[in-house]
């Protein structure tokens, strides 16, 4: 079995900024996605990320397109639809098993970096991955493109995103629109644009078959919860965690509680959570693993 300098899990920002830092410092480094595409939640994102600030007008879309565009440049190998399912210590490195499309496959390297990022927090008190119709848990393109005409919808959270998108859906034709919002969290901006009306703040109950909240009905629920960290696979290397599930590293290096693991990206929570800190993090294990592998560590 070939055994890379890194694999690294997950071909968002961090995990491609790694991938591309690692080939041009000479090193040898595989790229692991589960999606089919590299970029991360930037393919579901088909807005202006206007936060960069050297890609001015450049849609989130177009960020996860450049981020492939670079690692192919850089001569970087990488699979798609590759799910990472255990990691474990093996001799010399880590070894990986992944689900690409039903069949089994390991792959090996000396470091292990995990960048595999978030996903959008569910319901509470029900399976991660359940689902109803009428109910989205977002945010994501296939809630940007919903047609609400004449729809009655409830937006739940008390973030951002739960603003925003009850302001982009009381703009696109709904019925009626109401947020339920036990605490606010969003920012200024998005709670003036939202206004009073149709905002509901306190305790509320779900009811995701019968399309309820608060008993009454909806044509449709979006779900704003914020993020949970997606890295069940490393479980078993036993990594220190935060209590919300973020993976513990150290400041200078974003190596892991395991000597040889490192966490960037928002699995790790670092930084504030953006494109450009997980570049910076990609980097920052990069310069590491090159660091430790010039001192003769294995």
């Amino acid at each position: 079995m070939q055994q890379y300098d890194a694999v690294i899990v997950g071909g968002g920002p961090a995990g491609a900024s790694c991938a591309i830092w690692l080939a041009r410092l000479g090193l040898a480094p595989l790229l692991v996605e589960a999606g089919p595409r590299l970029g991360g939640l930037g393919n579901d994102n088909p807005f202006a990320d206007d936060w960069i600030a050297v890609l001015p007008g450049v849609t989130g879309q177009q960020v996860a397109a450049n981020i492939a565009s670079s690692v192919q440049a850089a001569g970087v190998p990488a699979r798609l639809g590759a799910a990472a399912r255990q990691a474990r210590r093996a001799d010399g490195g880590f070894e990986v098993d992944l689900d690409a499309g039903g069949a089994g496959a390991t792959v090996r390297g000396r470091a292990l970096v995990i960048a595999s990022g978030v996903r959008a927090r569910g319901l509470p008190d029900h399976p991660a991955d359940a689902a109803w119709p009428g109910v989205f848990v977002g945010p994501g393109s296939s809630i940007m493109a919903h047609d609400y005409t004449g729809l009655s919808v409830a937006v739940l959270g008390g973030g951002d995103n739960a603003y925003e998108n009850f302001v982009y859906v009381r703009n696109r034709g709904a019925r009626s629109v109401h947020l339920y919002a036990r605490s606010v969290r969003a920012q200024q901006q998005w709670v003036s644009r939202a206004g009073r009306g149709g905002v509901r703040v306190g305790p509320y109950r779900v009811d995701p078959a019968a399309r309820t909240v608060d008993g009454r009905a909806y044509d449709v629920i979006l779900v704003f919860y914020g993020w949970e960290p997606q890295a069940a696979f490393a479980d078993g290397l036993g990594l220190q965690r935060d209590p919300r599930g973020y993976i513990r590293t150290d400041a200078a290096t974003a190596e892991a509680s395991v000597p040889g693991v490192y966490a960037i990206g928002e699995v790790a929570h670092r930084m504030h959570p953006c494109v450009v800190t997980s570049l910076a993090d990609g980097v920052v294990a990069a310069k590491a693993i090159q660091r430790r592998w010039e001192r003769g560590a294995s």
